[in-house]
């Protein structure tokens, strides 16, 4: 199975105008994103391609994912975005996944918008969540967010 590569506007229509958004890019998001390639992918979620800062979606998650998930997805995928714009190293190996400091201020910045669009704890905790993660892992991203484990009761960590 192929990839496929499209415009990042001619797919997620909207988002120039949306705050979070916005607020990565400032001024320039409407450029940013007019000039955002999208690679459709066959495997994993989302993520962002370190050698030119392209966003990788996985079609299948995108067509039947849950679309509060998906929606912080992309606005976390673009804090690596901007992230890489700036010339950061993305996938630093000397970090774990849940100590690197871009995806400890991409899940800080994604975890702000959660709570701005009204997920309670519990849903930002399962939003977290991700398979390749110890329990231990996240229970450091979530101390990492600033999500309080003690007053959520609803859900049972991994």
């Amino acid at each position: 199975m192929g990839t496929s590569t499209k415009q990042f506007t001619d797919y997620f229509k909207g988002y120039e105008k949306v705050d979070a958004v916005k607020g990565i890019f400032g001024d320039k998001t409407e450029e940013v994103l007019a000039n955002l390639k999208v690679e459709f992918m066959w495997f994993g979620y989302m993520g962002v391609d370190n050698t030119d800062g392209h966003l990788m979606v996985n079609e299948k998650y995108l067509n039947s994912g849950n679309r509060t998930d998906i929606y912080l997805d992309v606005v976390h995928e673009l804090c690596h975005v901007k992230q890489w714009m700036g010339g950061r190293e993305l996938f630093d190996p000397n970090y774990d996944y849940v100590d690197r400091p871009t995806e400890v201020e991409a899940y800080r910045y994604t975890v702000q918008e959660a709570k701005r669009i009204g997920l309670s704890k519990e849903q930002i905790i399962l939003y977290l969540k991700t398979e390749w993660m110890s329990e231990q892992d996240l229970k450091r991203l979530v101390k990492n967010m600033g999500v309080d484990l003690a007053t959520q009761t609803k859900i049972k960590l991994p």
